[in-house]
């Protein structure tokens, strides 16, 4: 089974957002990079995803023109086989992702990047309903807290928690970046 490492959203426009939060960034960067390492020594195709929405002015930090729409600082160097800017949830609408991937021989892709339940989560539904083999690497996605209705905090770890609970066996394998890196090592 051929597999595809896809970034997703791993950008600089999160650091312009009120709710970025550099809590939680060392334990995913560790696991994100430690992904992109085993990929790249496993001779595992890398894809790069990048949000691009709202209005075109450098004061958008989610526009070209911002230069914000660049990898996270901190993030391991690597040359993608493919980079796709999209500007829906999931990175498998109006990308050609797909396509790239079906042209490729892929049938398995390993998720990850950033927000874990926003276009991570998307992503890993649309690519398990396109018929792909789906690893969803839950430490090596990000998020950050949110508020309830209630006005009660729902932390980044229980979305993280939530997500690969709904995930798991129905639309992806969960597993840790050290898993992912195991299942490229004997080709799945």
């Amino acid at each position: 089974m051929k597999s595809c490492l896809v970034l997703i959203d791993i950008q600089e426009s999160f650091r312009h957002r009120p709710f970025f939060t550099e809590r939680d960034l060392p334990a995913y960067l560790e696991a994100q990079n430690a992904l992109i390492e085993g990929a790249q020594r496993h001779g595992v195709p890398i894809v790069r995803v990048f949000h691009v929405s709202g209005p075109k002015a450098a004061s958008n930090p989610f526009a070209l023109e911002s230069g914000h729409v660049r990898p996270l600082q901190g993030l391991r160097e690597c040359e993608p086989a493919a980079t796709f800017h999209k500007s829906r949830h999931s990175a498998l609408v109006g990308t050609g992702l797909d396509v790239w991937l079906t042209q490729n021989g892929v049938n398995r892709i390993v998720v990850s990047g950033i927000r874990t339940e926003q276009c991570c989560e998307t992503t890993a539904r649309h690519a398990s309903d396109l018929g792909f083999a789906v690893d969803f690497v839950a430490d090596a996605t990000h998020t950050f807290d949110m508020q309830n209705a209630d006005g009660s905090t729902l932390t980044a770890a229980d979305i993280k928690q939530r997500t690969a609970t709904v995930l798991k066996d129905r639309f992806a394998t969960i597993c840790t970046a050290a898993q992912a890196v195991e299942r490229m090592a004997r080709g799945e």
